[in-house]
Order: structure tokens, then sequence, then C-alpha cells
């Protein structure tokens, strides 16, 4: 079968690379070997937040009292719990599958390898092997949960995201290894259930990209939720041999020995791009990652790569982004490069992190003249009114010119906040024409407009 476009792997760069592509025109087919959607929607960012909801809606009804309500006490059962979150996921993956008919693409079910000569050959789950020809072959085959050498998984005492998203039942104590967004939201949601959660961190900050304000306040807040965190400390070793696991960890002050029930390894992950055709087709790699152009071409004529399998972020929106802008290049469309430095990142424990640009650290580094503005949640009457009030949001501007350089919030809501941020610096927008635009009132998002204030002296409310 010949196409136009084959795309391996469905996971958000996957099926929008394919669904933009057949919008353009394009034949297209696409190869999965598991479920349509891949990890995002099936083992990552989808049954994650279901899993964090149920979390919430927990808690809040645990301090119903807060609001005026007579005191309840919920329970619950794990099961059912996990039971959700995966009829979530596998309601998601069925919308890829009906995206994937309503767009005229087939779906090839398999194994996929790319070979010399713009060849795909797909192995099925009964051994079968078929051959497709295209004139653009694009691999977006994401990544999985990296092992260290001496934290080997075996998938009950030592796991990594897809055992902790469907544990049988709730470990009575978990040690999370690493900090970024997968760890500490397995770690407020496990902890939320009444789960003894330990982070070890091996940097000297929990959630080490993030700006170091926002590092400190959610640590805090981790902690005030019984949260037990061990920064510059590393896991040297586990002992599963037991009941349950002990944990050597190296820190600071000697080595210390953690008991739980079950250890989550969340030290980032490894892109998928072993056995998959690459040397064969002689596709440069470089420390384990896919190397390409700015428009995603490989250095192989009709072989492109987006999504986790090269060094940018590894972000389901980045993997969005990095396909559409692939495909309408071959289109021959003029097409504006990605900018990484105005890419969102969100965290969704809670307090919730949003965050976008330079943090102060890097702004200084990069040496520009700062104007800094922060606005506590605390002041804000919206927050309050909704009883979570924890957090704040900060912005960075250069002196100079105006330029927003960057935006960082930590609060119950602000992963739907950040894109005013991402919107305003593609614009080039100043602090001066946000103070100019009316935000709100009273809403979580007029603590935006706030902290600009801040930043220029004209602040009102605090």
């Amino acid at each position: 079968m010949n196409y136009d476009v084959i795309v391996i792997g469905s996971g958000p760069g996957g099926y929008v690379t394919a669904i933009r592509a057949s919008q353009l025109g394009f034949k297209t087919a696409i190869v999965e070997k598991e479920n349509l959607g891949g990890i995002c929607l099936n083992w990552g960012c989808i049954p994650t937040k279901a899993l964090l909801k149920s979390a919430q809606v927990f808690n809040y009804i645990n301090h119903a009292e807060s609001y005026g309500l007579n005191k309840v006490e919920a329970s619950y059962e794990f099961p059912n719990i996990v039971k959700r979150s995966r009829g979530v996921a596998d309601k998601m993956s069925k919308g890829i599958e009906f995206l994937m008919k309503k767009n005229k693409i087939d779906v090839v079910l398999g194994t996929a390898k790319v070979k010399p000569g713009k060849i795909v050959s797909v192995v099925d789950k009964d051994g079968k092997q078929s051959e497709y020809s295209a004139k653009h072959i694009i691999i977006a085959t994401g990544a999985r949960s990296r092992e260290l050498p001496n934290l080997p998984q075996d998938g009950k005492k030592v796991i990594g995201y897809r055992e902790a998203l469907t544990l049988p039942n709730q470990p009575k104590k978990m040690i999370v290894v690493g900090s970024g967004a997968i760890g500490v939201e397995f770690a407020y949601f496990y902890a939320s259930l009444g789960t003894e959660v330990t982070i070890v961190e091996f940097m000297p900050r929990i959630v080490p990209v993030e700006d170091a304000d926002i590092s400190a306040h959610l640590e805090k807040s981790l902690k005030k939720a019984g949260i037990k965190i061990m920064t510059n400390s590393s896991v040297e070793k586990v002992d599963t041999s037991g009941d349950g696991t002990k944990a050597f960890v190296k820190t600071a002050k000697g080595e210390q020995v953690l008991e739980a029930d079950v250890v989550l390894s969340a030290v980032g992950i490894q892109a998928n791009i072993e056995n998959i055709g690459l040397e064969e087709v002689g596709i440069k790699t470089d420390r384990g990652r896919i190397i390409v152009d700015d428009y995603y071409k490989t250095n192989v004529e009709g072989y492109y790569a987006i999504g986790d399998v090269l060094p940018t972020q590894a972000l389901a929106h980045v993997a969005s982004a990095e396909g559409i802008t692939c495909v309408e290049k071959i289109k021959g469309m003029h097409v504006e490069t990605i900018d990484y430095n105005n890419i969102p990142g969100c965290t969704y424990c809670s307090p919730e992190i949003a965050s976008v640009g330079f943090t102060e650290e890097k702004a200084k580094e990069a040496g520009y003249e700062l104007k800094i503005g922060k606005f506590p949640f605390s002041a804000s009457g919206k927050a309050t009114a909704n009883g979570d009030n924890d957090g704040f949001i900060k912005v960075i501007f250069d002196a100079k010119y105006g330029e927003w350089l960057g935006c960082h919030m930590i609060g119950n809501g602000v992963t739907e906040m950040i894109a005013e941020a991402v919107v305003a610096r593609k614009l080039e927008t100043t602090g001066h024409e946000v103070l100019k635009s009316i935000h709100p009132h009273p809403t979580l998002s007029e603590a935006v407009m706030e902290a600009v204030a801040a930043a220029y002296g004209e602040v009102i409310h605090i």
C-alpha cells in the first residue's frame, strides 16, 4: 500500500500529525502497536488527571465544614478510583478512533520498523509482516519510564508511572524517586488518600526546572500536606527481598534506610528509538534522541521525527505542535519555527504549577535587567471565596524594553491561566499593555494583572 504520509505512533504527536496531514490532502496512515492515543491518553496525561480529580473531590468532602456545610466523612474503595481513571482513558482512546475514521486515516495495528527506500515494515500481533511505502515517514514513537541501573523496575515493588496508575491496592508507605511533574503528581495523589509518602530528589530543590520561588513554595505546601521531602539525596540501591522494600538513600548526613511497600521511580523518560530501523536507514541520533532540523527532517530524505524522540521538551502539546509544523512544511506552506522558550509547562499536584519563559535565574544569566512582580492569592477575593488561596503569581519583565520574559504561577487553577502569558509573549506584549487590558473581577486571572502592576510599582491590592 502506498501513502503520501505514514506516521509511526499515535500519541498526541502522532495522531495530531496524521489528522493535519489528512486535512492538507495527504493520503495518510498511522501505525500503532498498542492503543490509539499513545502514552498520554492511556498511561499519562489523561488518566493521571482523573486520579488527581478523585483526590481533589475527596479532599473537598473532608473539608466540607470549611465551606459552611455539615461535616461529612468521605470514604472510598481504591480500585474504584483506578477503575474510573481507566474508564476515562478508554473513552479518550475511542475518541481518537473516531477521529481517525472521520479524517479517513488508515490505522495499521502492529510494531513498525523503518526501512531504506521509504518503506515501513509492520508486524501485527499474530506475527504477520506487511510493508507500506510513503513519500514521507514521520517517527512519533514517544518515550517510556527511564530505568536507573541501581533502581531496576520489577513492576511490583519498584514501579514506573504505568503501574502507579493501576496498583491493585493502595500502599501504606511509598517512596517517590524524582520530583518532576510525574513524581510530585503521584506523591500528592497517594498522600491525599492517606499513603505515607517520601520524595527523594537528587537536586537541591524539588521541581528543579521551575523558578526557585515556585520550588520553595511547593516544598512548603507538600510538607504541610504531610509529604516528607529529601533533597540532595539519591537512592543508591533497593532491597526487595522482604515483604516490602528497603531503599538505601545517600544524603549529605550519611546513608539512611527507608522502608516502604513500593518505590515509584519517576526519574524521567527514555526515548523509544531502539529496534525501529534507524541504524538500517542511517538516521542520526545523539544521546538517545533523533537529530532533526528546524522542521523535523532527519538527515535522510523522506524521514522525519517529532515528539519525545527528540531532544526538545517531552510534553504532549510540544509533540502536537511539532507534528503540525512538520506536515505543513512538507505541504510547502510558510511555517514559523517553534519558539521553545514560549512553551508552557504544567504540573497538576495541589497547588498546581504553571510556567512559561525565563526563570529569574535564567533571565539574569541572559544579561537582562529585570522588573519582577509577585501577587499572592491570599490577596485575591476569588481565591479566598474558593477556600484555597495558597500560592502566587510571579512575572518577570525586561526593564529596558518591557518584554515579558517569564511567568510563573502556583495555586489552584493556574494551569488554566498560563495561556494568557503564552499568547501575550507570542504577540510581544509589554507590561503596560497587560496593565491596560482590563481583567474581570472577581477572577483568579486578575492576579496576573496585579502581578504585572506590582512589577511596575502600580499594584492596588497589596
